[in-house]
C-alpha cells in the first residue's frame, strides 16, 4: 500500500480523536475515541506496529465498556 495512503489513515485517526477532545459529554467522547481506535488499529495492521495495536484494542474495549455502562445509567434514569 502506498505510504501516502498510510500516513494519511494514521492522521485521519489522529484528527478524528483530536476532534473527540473538543466534544461536550463522556458518551460523545468516547463514541468519538472508540471510532478513532479503530481507524490507529488499521494504521497499526499496515505499519506492522504492534504495541499501537494492543493499545488501542484495550482502549477500544475500555471505551465499548463505558459506552455501555453510560447507555444502562441512562436507561434507569428514563
Amino acid at each position: 500500500m502506498n505510504a501516502i495512503l498510510i500516513d494519511s489513515i494514521g492522521y485521519g485517526g489522529l484528527v478524528i480523536n483530536l476532534y473527540s477532545m473538543s466534544t461536550k459529554g463522556e458518551y460523545k467522547l468516547r463514541l468519538i475515541s472508540l471510532i478513532a481506535n479503530i481507524i490507529y488499529i488499521v494504521y497499526g495492521a499496515l505499519i506492522s506496529a504492534i504495541p499501537i495495536i494492543v493499545g488501542c484494542t484495550i482502549a477500544v474495549f475500555l471505551h465499548g465498556y463505558h459506552l455501555k455502562r453510560l447507555k444502562i445509567k441512562k436507561n434507569n434514569n428514563d
